[in-house]
């Protein structure tokens, strides 16, 4: 048996996917070749992981012609699935399953899709009011009762026979991560300079998917402090991607101390590395991003500031998580930009009671505070 599971398009939801992806493996074993179809980035973010017995490279908006619609569906085609499990909810990724010419297509049966699939999924229906949401959630507007996406893969993977598994994230890392990861701390936090030998504490503001889910440098500069004034030798490492450098460089000149560091000026910021820093953090606060799923996966303590984001649309089996919200009228929105303009949301959101939280976790999963 040929499986194909077409995956998603970003780094939280792709982590999210890990459970189904294990549940999968382990129901058929050997007796089923299992194909990921996934942008080419994410193969770093999978690798050391035995699910997948083959990736194809799949982004629509490539400027390489060969990881684009036509050419990946006539590769798929090539080799033709016996299931495609669908987990986006997108229209091109149930158009590129059906022509690759999978013979079962198993998705949710949303935005126009349905006739594309073989086995449609009906998205679970609930009023718009009943779970709290605003007027300004998309969920509200299709009176969609809002699911986690482990929990959406594993549907999928369910309608197949699979039987359902906890929602555990789960990714690795390899020597080569490990290495990385020991090089860039060693250079970032020189024990000899600093002192710094306690907890790693690791910040994320990543804002890849719009300024409403951001805190800011002020609040997380503040709250570094907070952190080395109760945990002599406390380490503070800012993550970031690409596209979050500057922001970095920002919290790191605010909160103006040597056990303050990140990310930002490092050449390369590859998956590896950020599965391997993350793995070893005594706590994570992070904005409701990538990076959170990735801690996850590693059972990384972890705050979560949720501001504009449904918290039920993120969550996973994870022991060690705090996810704090204000509940405003407004929230949760699921808005890029904050449609009032004020970030209620998240401007509110204390860096006394976000500190109080991070310290009661370090203290619960066995750090000392």
């Amino acid at each position: 048996m040929h499986i194909v599971v077409i995956l998603p398009r970003w780094v939280g939801d792709l982590a999210m996917s890990t459970p189904m992806l294990r549940a999968v493996r382990e129901h058929y074993g050997s007796s089923a070749r299992i194909t990921g179809v996934a942008k080419p980035m994410f193969a770093e973010l999978l690798e050391g992981t035995p699910w997948l017995d083959r990736l194809v490279f799949y982004d629509r908006h490539s400027r390489d012609p060969s990881r684009r619609f036509r050419a990946v569906a006539r590769q798929l085609r090539a080799d033709r699935a016996d299931i495609a499990l669908i987990v986006p909810n997108s229209l091109s990724s149930a158009a590129l399953a059906w022509a690759g010419g999978a013979r079962r297509r198993v998705g949710f049966a949303r935005y126009g899709r349905r006739w594309l699939l073989t086995d449609p999924l009906e998205a679970q229906q609930a009023a718009s009011k009943k779970g709290g949401l605003s007027p300004w959630s998309p969920a509200s507007w299709f009176r969609v009762e809002p699911v986690s996406l482990a929990g959406h893969a594993m549907d999928l993977a369910a309608r197949i026979g699979v039987p359902r598994q906890p929602l555990t994230l789960e990714l690795a890392t390899t020597p080569a991560d490990e290495s990385l990861a020991d090089d860039v701390m060693d250079r970032l936090f020189p024990a000899a300079d600093t002192g710094a030998v306690g907890p790693l504490i690791v910040f994320n503001d990543n804002g890849a998917y719009g300024p409403s889910k951001s805190w800011g440098a002020d609040r997380f500069a503040a709250l570094a402090k907070l952190a080395i004034d109760r945990l002599p030798g406390a380490r503070v490492l800012v993550h970031c991607g690409p596209g979050d450098r500057d922001e970095a460089r920002t919290l790191v000149r605010t909160a103006d101390h040597p056990a303050v560091q990140s990310l930002a000026d490092e050449p390369k910021l590859p998956f590896g590395l950020s599965k391997a820093l993350l793995r070893r953090a005594a706590v994570l606060v992070t904005t409701d991003s990538g990076p959170r799923h990735i801690a996850a996966a590693f059972g990384t303590p972890t705050v979560v500031l949720l501001g504009p984001m449904d918290p039920r649309l993120s969550r996973s089996e994870q022991r060690h998580l705090v996810e704090m919200r204000l509940d405003l009228t407004c929230s949760p929105c699921g808005r890029r930009v904050c449609p009032l303009q004020h970030h209620d949301c998240m401007r509110l959101l204390a860096v006394d009671d976000v500190g109080s939280r991070m310290f009661q976790l370090l203290k619960d999963s066995g750090s000392p505070v």
